[in-house]
């Protein structure tokens, strides 16, 4: 994730930590630079290419739950994102990519607005 990804997917959590301080949200550290052992290692414990960047514990409406990829206005989804992004919907669950702050909120707010 770079720095401005980074950033905003801070001021993402600051805020639904605040706007909800019950709801179960997590993120994934699935990125980032490692050196080889390291890499292994993580691989070898379940770490899975193209996993959203953060989830939110929740089932609303018909969903089991929604996964969050945060992107930057230019940023693109890599293709184990996007197959990523195909299995889990097919087993149910949410998955939105969020540009700014104000689609991280209202996805969520939608999302959990969802009574089905």
């Amino acid at each position: 994730m770079n720095n401005a990804e980074s950033r905003l997917q801070q001021a993402c959590v600051r805020w639904v930590r605040y706007q909800y301080p019950d709801l179960v949200v997590y993120a994934i550290p699935n990125g980032g630079k490692r050196n080889a052992v390291t890499g292994a290692i993580l691989k070898a414990e379940g770490v899975l290419a193209g996993v959203a960047d953060l989830f939110v514990a929740r089932a609303c409406g018909a969903w089991h739950g929604l996964y969050i990829e945060m992107k930057t206005e230019r940023g693109r989804q890599s293709e184990s994102q996007k197959a990523f992004e195909r299995a889990v919907v097919g087993e149910g669950y949410r998955y939105a990519v969020c540009r700014s702050f104000e689609d991280f909120e209202r996805v969520v707010r939608e999302y959990l607005e969802d009574v089905g």
